[in-house]
């Protein structure tokens, strides 16, 4: 990966201009009839011209040469293990699932080839749902580029550093931050060294902030700590591709320089990186275990008010302080669905069996909560102030219910026996009749 230090600019959702070259982004106006420098001026939009104001996303971007330049697409035969919804591979059970990690490929992999689809929902064609994967990698793209006309990307590194060149600059994510990659916004990427993590492919309404409500004006994600690139051109010519993945499927077509050309860019759709250590966590400081909602980082909604299509939400080190409290996150079943995974440590619900790297996946109403050891343990043990450290657990959580691909299903990574971890809780009841 080449060495160079990465400018950002600050901010969510704002209004970012940015030049690479001077006199490269035009005062006043978007499209001037000649552009000073003879860049192209192309509009990239993430929503439809008419939206309200405050959800409306679109960049000017001021390029070598428009996006238009390129052969025709054609379908790319073998797609590997990525898919997209509507996902009925197999029939959807109300069984807790759990898997190990998958394991980093030995042969050269980039990103692309490197997507597992683990299951999701919807149809990215309705534009409703989401799909959710893993990527294991050990090489960066060479050669090629990429873009998603289906959804937004959030990338969840666990392990390797991961540098996205975009068309609007450059983001480097570690382990412990994320990134979203907005529809259609083309890259490659750049590795490190072997490199694994989750996706949140979000076919639905954009990822924003979530509403603070009763907490007041800050907390959790601040905004200030989003970071989106400063413009970072490439003019280069040579034999490329760009794969689209377009209506679940991938497409490829040959072009002869790189679409990351664009010299000098203003607006809101962006791309964006944000650190997890930034967030601020609400917890008691009297008694009980809240509801997770108030780890959540970023929300995407959905047509119903209080109901998301998916939220992201983090469980960082933080303190415990709650008394005469059960602790760890109490039994429950839910009307949400929810895809956990595990960057760094242990989670603090289920100590074992779930390592970094793996996910788990329980479904509406399907009851879940912590392991037998996880409840002896935190029912007997001195409260006191305790600091949970070395972890770093989150959570996709949608409306609608995820279903899992053939893969997941298959897979040697499933742990079949994983209700068993709950087999241990024994009838404790002393009734005083």
């Amino acid at each position: 990966m080449a060495e160079r230090k990465i400018r950002y600019q600050s901010g969510f959702g704002n209004e970012f201009a940015t030049e690479a070259v001077s006199g490269a982004l035009p005062v006043g106006q978007n499209a001037p009839q000649k552009h000073p420098l003879g860049l192209y001026t192309e509009q990239f939009s993430g929503t439809s011209f008419t939206a309200p104001r405050h959800v409306n996303r679109r960049t000017w971007t001021h390029r070598i040469r428009p996006s238009v330049t390129h052969k025709p697409f054609e379908a790319m035969p073998d797609g590997g293990l990525l898919r997209s919804g509507p996902f009925q591979e197999v029939q959807v059970s109300p069984n807790q699932m759990r898997w190990d990690p998958i394991a980093i490929p030995e042969r050269p992999t980039d990103l692309i080839e490197g997507l597992v689809t683990m299951g999701g929902n919807g149809n990215p064609g309705t534009q409703t749902g989401v799909a959710i994967h893993l990527y294991a990698a050990n090489r960066s793209m060479e050669g090629r580029f990429f873009y998603n006309a289906d959804g937004e990307m959030l990338f969840v590194p666990q392990t390797g550093i991961v540098r996205f060149r975009t068309e609007l600059g450059a983001i480097e994510i570690v382990p412990g931050e994320v990134c979203v990659i907005p529809r259609g916004l083309k890259f490659r990427t750049e590795l490190d060294g072997p490199s694994r993590g989750y996706i949140c492919e979000n076919y639905g309404l954009q990822f924003r902030l979530p509403e603070l409500g009763p907490i007041g004006a800050n907390g959790l994600a601040n905004a200030r700590d989003f970071l989106t690139p400063v413009a970072d051109y490439e003019d280069l010519d040579g034999d490329f591709s760009v794969v689209a993945k377009f209506q679940g499927s991938l497409w490829k077509a040959a072009i002869d320089h790189s679409p990351l050309d664009v010299v000098a860019w203003h607006g809101n759709y962006v791309p964006y990186k944000y650190d997890l250590a930034n967030f601020n966590c609400i917890n008691t400081v009297s008694f009980d275990h809240p509801d997770p909602s108030i780890y959540t980082v970023l929300t995407a909604p959905s047509a119903i008010t209080g109901i998301a299509n998916v939220d992201f939400v983090v469980f960082p080190p933080r303190w415990v302080v709650a008394e005469h409290t059960f602790r760890p996150p109490w039994f429950h079943r839910n009307a949400m669905n929810e895809f956990m995974g595990l960057v760094t440590g242990t989670y603090d619900a289920r100590a074992e069996g779930f390592a970094p790297g793996g996910a788990s996946l329980h479904n509406c109403m399907s009851g879940h909560g912590p392991d037998s050891n996880t409840f002896e343990r935190a029912s007997t043990v001195e409260l006191k102030p305790q600091k949970l450290e070395n972890t770093l657990a989150f959570m996709f959580e949608t409306s609608m219910v995820i279903h899992p691909t053939q893969f997941a299903m298959d897979t040697k990574l499933r742990q079949h026996e994983y209700y068993r971890c709950w087999q241990g809780l024994k009838n404790n009841f002393r009734s005083t009749r």
